[in-house]
């Protein structure tokens, strides 16, 4: 078996953050969310990670990994470029934004050749959601059907007081295996409630706490990336079309593609880890004073990367 591998999406990084130089630290020796992430990795057994980035941010991303992180594993680099597009076809005029989260991951296919994992740069996903991962991917190995995995987090750990967030959320069957991902773009804490709208605030359905979501942390056999690259020119014939400044290759989408069509298997792994990441600039304190409190316990060393 092939050891698995880490691809980070991290080309949204610069624009969220205005230049990766302006990315806050979480502790006070000055270490981002990232650094916990790759910490956990590097746990759990991983030894290469491939970030996806673009270009023009490769100098910044070296000089915040290659000499801390990248002593500890080995780190490549893939370009995610609006213009990385299968033969024949043009980025459409005008149009700026990249093409989702299912393009990123492509942009890594000529550097992944064995089970590979999926996770965003700046969410905090706990020590445990990497273990059990890295236990799934360690014996994956695709038969009549490919044999993914998805860490799926209890919805009540992944939710800010300061405001509604994004969740895709899942159906599962009696086995634990994905039958169905919802995303929900509004869910939030109405006092001791959780809840969501689909139409602006007017009305509210609630959603009952222990309810399975993706945090965009997938598992896969590299059978994914050729169903990435064989699947990019039907969404771009549609997207050209229907919307062409702001259509996105999504990473669930094509998942659940695969699972409608019988054509994948997708574990769920539940996590009892908490989530964090900083989605309003007020949850910046309170993920601060979480990893803080882990490192008090022994979670993590006072200085992750010596």
């Amino acid at each position: 078996m092939k050891t698995p591998v880490l691809v980070i999406m991290a080309a949204g990084m610069g624009s969220r953050f205005g230049g990766l130089k302006q990315i806050e630290p979480v502790s006070d020796k000055g270490e981002i969310i990232l650094d916990f992430s790759l910490y956990d990795a590097v746990m759990a057994g991983f030894k290469k990670v491939i970030f996806v980035i673009k270009k023009e941010n490769e100098d910044a991303f070296r000089e915040l990994i290659d000499s801390r992180a990248g002593k500890y594993i080995d780190v490549e680099y893939a370009f995610q470029a609006i213009d990385d597009l299968p033969e024949g076809y043009l980025v459409p005029e005008g149009r700026e934004k990249p093409w989702g989260t299912g393009h990123a991951v492509l942009a890594a296919r000529d550097l992944v050749d064995a089970p590979f994992a999926v996770i965003n740069a700046d969410d905090y996903y706990g020590p445990g959601a990497f273990q059990t991962m890295y236990s799934f991917l360690e014996n994956a190995e695709d038969n009549d059907k490919y044999q993914f995995c998805m860490v799926g987090f209890q919805i009540e750990n992944t939710l800010t007081e300061n405001g509604y967030v994004s969740r895709g959320v899942c159906q599962l069957s009696d086995e634990g295996y994905l039958t169905d991902i919802t995303e929900r773009t509004k869910i939030q804490w109405q006092d001791d409630k959780i809840v969501f709208t689909e139409d602006d605030g007017t009305t509210w359905q609630e959603l009952p706490r222990g309810t399975s979501v993706s945090m965009n942390f997938w598992g896969f056999t590299s059978s994914m990336m050729k169903e990435l690259k064989e699947r990019f020119p039907a969404f771009l014939d549609k997207a050209v079309v229907e919307n062409p400044m702001k259509g996105e290759y999504f990473l669930p989408g094509v998942v659940d593609q695969l699972i409608q069509e019988g054509k994948a298997e997708v574990k769920v792994l539940n996590s009892m880890d908490r989530w964090y990441g900083v989605t309003y600039k007020e949850d910046k304190e309170s993920v601060v004073d979480a990893l803080q409190s882990m490192k008090d316990k022994g979670e993590y060393p006072d200085v992750l990367w010596k």
